[in-house]
């Protein structure tokens, strides 16, 4: 049975996108994130925490921006 993660985003008022997971492990946090990465635009950093290695609960903070802009 698959473990329960939960993703959280932060949306900042640059319309940057910051995403932790949380209760992922290992690479499962960059699998559990890869499509919802896709669709919100280019990744533009990517910041493994500490966690991730040690098996705790938050495991990768990564920001993006949106690649859709209005056009007028």
């Amino acid at each position: 049975m698959a473990e329960y993660q939960k993703i959280e985003y932060r949306i900042g008022k640059d319309g940057k996108v910051t995403e932790t997971v949380i209760n992922g492990n290992g690479e499962t946090c960059t699998l559990a994130t890869q499509d919802i990465e896709a669709s919100l635009g280019k990744v533009e950093s990517r910041e493994l925490l500490p966690e991730y290695h040690d098996g705790a609960d938050n495991y990768l903070v990564n920001e993006q921006s949106q690649s859709n802009e209005s056009q007028g």
